[in-house]
């Protein structure tokens, strides 16, 4: 172990020990919400926080069902260097008029709810007198895929990703950047230009890898695609050069000069992400929009399945006590939540979990769980639809049906965010390996819905009950 292994192990240790202790008289849940880009991640946690605050209905919240639930309350921020989730601002977006999804997840940021319960135990009644805090902790699923790096050097990363780059069907996506790349010797002088030019086009073959008809999802580093306050940054002027993994790149070279960015990226960037906020989560939910991939064939699937692993070999699962602390904090619980179930009927709703455990199933065997527990759900945070059936010559179809946004058109139709429209969005199969050939490729119908009125004050949703439960329901004692 060198000292910069030795310096990290301390960094987790420390912080590791610190929340213990702080938790032992102010019990905090730290919930980290991911997903890759367009999974729903605002709108779970604008949901999520709004149900609380307003005491919607969550039947399988048990600690709720039971009238245990006294007050759901705001606090100030706990940690001063991250920004504040901005719900207000969201939430108004999702109920004025016209009515609108808020923008997606660009950086990290953190809310505390504070939840007022009475306790079962008599020790908790005496320490903390039955008050959780809840700190949400929303980062984009993109930086996730970053954590593989520190284990990294920039020739390993290099050679994987050039050769990722070389097969289907990410090659069809990379033919400016190939280009460059073959033009360029990694051994020749440092040229600034030279390495502006190749992170651009790098950056650009990432974009069109993750556009909806091609939807691949494991595309580090994260920040190129999301760079927040680090766009233009030197940081970011870095990309992959067709080297072998063992390769010694001279000193003044391009290669080591893209060597030392990628090192100072991952010291200025993926470790400050990793020791000040990803080490210290106690749960964790990962977005997974699992019917654009089915939507876009098998090639989509496998490279989803392929993010999930790494996702799963990136988190520090297990249960936490004071010798755990020691070696930091770990994960106990995980939840796999295939989102916008909404879209699909409620028939097809035990499918699509059962598609995403499938899919899940083989990441989780590669990982160590050390006690942390795991499960999946079909969920949609909002229900921006209802069912209808439909009769189409002489048979019945099981549809949706709600308002389509303002831009929509189905059939000759367009739709301006006011007009109601039932459509019929495909069933999937019964079998879920079956949905993992690539079979359902073009065969899904999905179309953007706007959101929808509140009931009663709050949302309606598909299985957001389940999901609180899952993650924080224990914490009720």
């Amino acid at each position: 172990m060198n000292v910069t292994d030795v310096f990290d192990a301390g960094r987790l240790a420390v912080g590791g020990l610190s929340d213990f202790a702080t938790g032992m008289f102010s019990p905090t849940v730290r919930l980290g919400v991911t997903g890759l880009s367009r999974a729903g991640k605002t709108v779970f946690i604008t949901a999520l926080v709004h149900a609380l605050l307003k005491g919607a209905r969550l039947p399988l919240f048990e600690a709720q069902a039971r009238g245990r639930i006294g007050r759901v309350y705001l606090e100030p921020q706990p940690d001063d260097e991250l920004p504040r989730f901005a719900y207000e601002d969201h939430l108004a977006t999702l109920t004025g008029e016209p009515r609108r999804w808020p923008e997606g997840t660009r950086r990290i940021s953190q809310l505390r709810l504070t939840i007022e319960y009475e306790p079962n135990g008599l020790i908790a009644r005496n320490t903390h007198g039955g008050r959780l805090h809840l700190d949400i902790v929303d980062y984009p699923g993109e930086w996730l895929l970053d954590l593989p790096l520190l284990s990294q050097s920039y020739q390993q990363w290099s050679a994987t990703t050039v050769a990722a780059s070389r097969k289907a069907p990410r090659a069809a996506h990379a033919h400016d950047w190939h280009a460059l790349l073959q033009a360029m010797d990694p051994e020749a002088a440092a040229d600034e230009l030279l390495a502006l030019k190749s992170a651009d086009l790098f950056t650009r073959y990432l974009a069109r890898c993750r556009q909806d008809d091609v939807s691949l999802s494991s595309l580090p580093p994260g920040r190129f695609l999301m760079p927040g306050d680090l766009a233009g940054s030197p940081l970011l002027s870095f990309a992959p050069l067709d080297i072998a993994p063992d390769h010694a790149p001279r000193a003044g070279s391009l290669a080591g000069l893209m060597a030392r960015r990628y090192d100072s990226y991952v010291a200025h960037v993926v470790k400050p992400f990793f020791f000040g906020h990803f080490a210290r989560l106690d749960r964790q939910i990962v977005l997974v929009d699992l019917l654009s991939a089915l939507n876009a064939g098998a090639a989509a699937v496998n490279d989803l399945k392929g993010t999930l692993a790494e996702v799963m070999s990136c988190f520090r699962l297990g249960s936490n006590s004071v010798l755990t602390g020691l070696f930091g904090k770990r994960i106990e619980k995980v939840l796999f939540a295939a989102t916008k179930a909404d879209l699909l009927h409620h028939a097809s709703h035990d499918q699509l979990e059962n598609i995403l455990r499938q899919v899940v199933s083989e990441a989780a065997a590669r990982a160590e769980y050390r006690g942390a527990v795991h499960d999946v759900a079909a969920l949609a945070a909002i229900r921006a639809t209802r069912e209808a059936t439909v009769t189409q010559r002489g048979e019945e179809l099981a549809c949706i049906a709600g308002r389509p946004a303002a831009g929509e058109t189905i059939g000759s139709t367009a739709f301006d965010g006011t007009q109601e429209a039932a459509i019929f969005p495909g069933d999937l199969p019964a079998d879920a390996r079956a949905a993992l050939d690539g079979s359902l490729e073009g065969k899904l119908k999905f179309v953007r819905f706007t959101p929808p009125d509140l009931k009663d004050g709050t949302f309606p949703h598909i299985r957001l009950d389940r999901c609180v439960e899952f993650l924080i329901g224990d914490r009720f004692a």
